[in-house]
């Protein structure tokens, strides 16, 4: 049925429930899997200057979450494609680069973890699960966390 499933990784027990799930799917369907994690370097800084050594400390947990992530897949018995691109520019969301993404991967599932934080935690916080809901150019996987 799924021929093209993308997941969202963050680094998170949540977004590693999703990559699991992602994965199980993939194995089943027997389709390609796309491993994502964008790197947000405007959420700290805002658009102004950026400590080198932030942007390189981002870059290497990015590197990390992603080799973590492709390792899963492979004793899994997948070879992921991994992407990691950066927001670099205020405007942007994680949200909508994640569903840019599937939308240029043509992506015919997008898996992604949710927190499923309420009230005043999601009002502060955010969710970025429930922003790519709304933008999402194919159907989508939600995976909740504990």
């Amino acid at each position: 049925m799924y021929q093209r499933i993308m997941v969202a990784v963050d680094g998170s027990n949540t977004s590693t429930k999703g990559l699991k799930e992602a994965i199980a799917l993939a194995k089943d369907q027997g389709a390609k899997l796309a491993i994502v994690h964008v790197i947000d370097i405007v959420v700290v800084f805002g658009a102004g200057q950026f400590p080198g050594t932030y942007i390189e400390a981002t870059r290497e947990l990015a590197r990390d979450v992603l080799e973590a992530s492709r390792k899963a897949a492979v004793e899994a018995g997948i070879e992921p494609e991994m992407q990691s691109p950066e927001i670099v520019t205020s405007g942007y969301h994680v949200a909508d680069t994640i569903a840019q993404l599937a939308r240029d991967w043509n992506a015919d599932l997008l898996v992604i973890g949710t927190h499923g934080r309420r009230g005043v935690n999601r009002l502060l916080i955010g969710s970025v699960a429930e922003r790519v809901v709304r933008m999402s150019p194919c159907p989508l996987l939600l995976v909740r966390g504990a």
